[in-house]
Parts: C-alpha cells; sequence; structure tokens
C-alpha cells in the first residue's frame, strides 16, 4: 500500500490508491470526516476510504470541521493539524470542551514528540506523522471505531479512592468527577480490572489502540502520564506505578 506525504507533490495516482487488500465493514455504514488542507490528499483518503466501505466527507479547513461535526455527525475523524482559519488542534480542543468523544486521528507533518504530545492533550485518541502508509491509516482507523462501537454492559470498576462507571463513561475520585480523554479512560479501565497485576506494554498496546507494539511508539507513556497528572491533582497519592523494563501496575491507595 503506498503512502501519503502530506506534500503537493509525490502523490500515487489514483489507480495505485484503489486497490485495498481488505474491506472494512462495521455493521452500519461508518461515517468518517476527513479535515485536510491538501485537496490531493483528502480526495485520495476519499477514494480509499470510499473503497473500504465508509462513507466520507471531507473539509479543508477546521472551522468547517467544526460545522461538519455538528452537522453530518461522524463516527470518527481524520483531523489534520495544520489547517486554515481554525487548526485542528483547536477543533480537538473545543469537541472534547463540549463532551464530545467521538475519536479522533490526528495527521501532523511532523515527528518532534512536542507536536504529537501537543495532538493528546487536546484530545486526540491516536496520531499519525506523515509521510503515512494506507495500511496503517486504515488499521488505526479499524482500531478507533472498534474501541468506539463497543457497547457491552461492564461493571463498575474501583480501586481505593478511585471508581470507573463504563456505563455512564464517568471516572471518580471520591464525590469528584475527572475528565479524561477516551484514551485516558480506557488505559484507566484495563488497569482496573487487573490492578495488583503488571501490564506489558506490549498487551496495552494491542488492548487499547489494536496493534501491534512497534518498541519505538511513545502514545503509551504520554496518554499515562496525562492520566496520573489528572488523578494525583491536588496532591493525591500515586496509583500508577511504572514497572521499568515491563509495563505498568494499579495499585490503589485508599483516600
Amino acid at each position: 500500500m503506498p503512502s501519503l506525504s502530506g506534500m503537493n507533490t509525490g502523490l500515487p495516482d489514483s489507480g495505485a490508491l484503489l486497490a485495498p487488500q481488505s474491506h472494512a465493514r462495521f455493521g452500519p455504514v461508518t461515517r468518517v470526516l476527513v479535515a485536510e488542507d491538501d485537496r490531493e490528499i483528502g480526495l485520495a483518503l476519499e477514494r480509499i476510504l470510499g473503497y473500504e466501505g465508509y462513507e466520507v466527507q471531507v473539509v479543508t479547513d477546521g472551522a468547517a470541521a467544526l460545522e461538519a461535526i455538528t452537522s453530518y455527525e461522524p463516527d470518527c475523524l481524520v483531523l489534520d493539524v495544520m489547517m486554515p482559519f481554525v487548526d485542528g488542534l483547536t477543533v480537538c480542543r473545543r469537541m472534547r470542551e463540549n463532551g464530545d468523544r467521538t475519536p479522533v486521528l490526528m495527521l501532523t507533518a511532523r515527528e518532534e514528540v512536542q507536536d504529537r504530545v501537543a495532538g493528546l492533550d487536546a484530545g486526540a485518541d491516536d496520531y499519525l506523522a506523515k509521510p503515512f502508509d494506507l495500511e496503517e491509516l486504515l488499521a488505526r482507523l479499524r482500531a478507533l471505531i472498534r474501541r468506539a462501537s463497543d457497547v457491552a454492559p461492564s461493571p463498575v470498576l474501583s480501586g481505593g479512592a478511585i471508581s470507573l462507571d463504563p456505563e455512564r463513561y464517568e471516572v471518580r475520585r471520591g464525590d469528584e468527577v475527572l475528565n479524561l480523554t477516551r484514551t485516558e479512560f480506557e488505559i484507566l479501565q484495563l488497569l482496573l480490572a487487573n490492578q495488583g497485576i503488571v501490564l506489558d506494554r506490549t498487551v496495552m498496546y494491542e488492548r487499547i489502540w489494536g496493534y501491534d507494539f512497534d518498541g519505538e511508539s511513545r502514545s503509551l507513556d504520554v496518554h499515562v502520564g496525562y492520566l496520573r497528572r489528572k488523578l494525583e491533582d491536588g496532591g493525591h497519592p500515586r496509583v500508577i506505578e511504572t514497572v521499568r523494563g515491563v509495563g505498568f501496575v494499579f495499585r490503589p491507595v485508599e483516600a
């Protein structure tokens, strides 16, 4: 599968783009909103995602993306960071401030850690640096949509002062409700369900993102770092410990 560079040159032709290895079907048609100011990339993504079975709408700036989120009601967003009028970080941040938990895959033309951290901090569920491979983009979209569509009832989980209600999508520390991103919520849910057990990084990547850990990604560490800040805000004790060379473990501490 070819890659997309995010530049105005070097795109594969449309014939190459229409050669996916499998069709993605998730029951009812899944709506994907692509916000990308490079029209060639937007068109390429519209073609390949449509061929994979998605319903796709493409916009070319952040202001249009905010309007489309309300009118189109997408199941997932592919959101470029650098867009005119309103940038992708602002779009994502406004979504989360409004309580919109729609999965967001952020596209960035930069590979610096601080740029990726900015996307995650804004509320993105995952990120992909340009140039990216189309098969990887499709795999990450499938993982995000699968996570969002998993509606099987789950029991309330608790550990010390922390409780997590999957049905209400709510996390509490005592009587205080904590505002977590989707990925932070799912990491905490996984750790709470296995409290006292050290979870290997590879296992956590597979369970949370749905793809294999490549040994270099810092996504998990970044999300755990932000989750810790929220859980420990106000001087509360640390409940998520790092086990060097292995992964993470939740150890409950009473309030």
